[in-house]
């Protein structure tokens, strides 16, 4: 598929991303959030794929304001020093730098020509599904599909920015694919998020898959290739019911 580098201005500066498109003509818009290891390689071939589904891609560097060296998936969580650093990162990103980025992103692709429609789809893994169902909760009117693998933190008790607290904003469709024995996501999370998005109405669908947290990113030392098929699956079932 083909990629073009583009850099969008924001509030805090200016962020690298990159275009990915299937069709001359234009199509619907999604917006790919990565895990928190952040853009690379893996992430450009994925959005290659979505884009492959009938669907414009933008993938932004989430980490614009924080030059890094980067990670290796299959180490860093065996590496302490690694460990901290990404955990630096990953806590320098606040729900208010997230929700501003968003907004950019959106205005970005509003003013594009690849990109066909009012709404957006967004998905992420990681931190980044936590990303999307945040995007979706603070610009209801322009996401229309939202997904989250292998997020973590949708709904802590004690977060104030807990993406279950937005659930009455929502007009999204919302599809939450968890992982297996997730500490990031346990069973109380669960129940709370399904909790909050049945009692806004929220149309959605909560389902734990049989593999280990990480299991829809391929250079990720627990990814799964199984639980990934059926990733793409239901992704492509969500963007063709709410995006056309």
């Amino acid at each position: 598929m083909p990629r073009t580098g583009v850099t969008i201005g924001t509030v805090d500066g200016e962020c690298a991303a990159t275009l990915h498109t299937a069709s001359a003509g234009g199509a619907p818009a999604v917006i790919l959030f990565p895990d928190a290891a952040g853009v690379r390689s893996t992430f450009l071939v994925m959005a290659d794929r979505l884009a492959g589904l009938g669907y414009t891609v933008l993938l932004p560097d989430v980490y614009y304001r924080t030059p890094f060296a980067p990670f290796d998936p299959a180490t860093v969580f065996d590496d302490p020093d690694e460990r901290a650093r990404l955990g630096a990162l990953v806590r320098g990103l606040t729900p208010d730098m997230v929700v501003r980025d968003a907004g950019a992103f959106l205005d970005f692709l509003a003013g594009r020509p690849e990109a066909t429609g009012e709404v957006v789809g967004t998905t992420g893994y990681c931190m980044g599904g936590r990303t999307s169902l945040t995007v979706a909760g603070h610009h209801p009117e322009r996401v229309a599909a939202a997904a989250s693998f292998h997020g973590g933190n949708l709904a802590a008790a004690d977060d104030p920015a807990s993406p279950h607290l937005l659930a009455d904003r929502i007009r999204a469709t919302v599809l939450v694919a968890a992982a297996r024995d997730d500490r990031s996501f346990p069973a109380e999370q669960h129940e709370r998020l399904e909790k909050a998005l049945t009692g806004a109405g929220v149309r959605h669908r909560i389902e734990t898959y049989p593999a280990a947290h990480g299991f829809a990113v391929p250079d990720n030392a627990t990814y799964d290739a199984d639980a990934d098929h059926r990733h793409w699956a239901a992704l492509a079932e969500l963007y063709g019911a709410a995006l056309g």
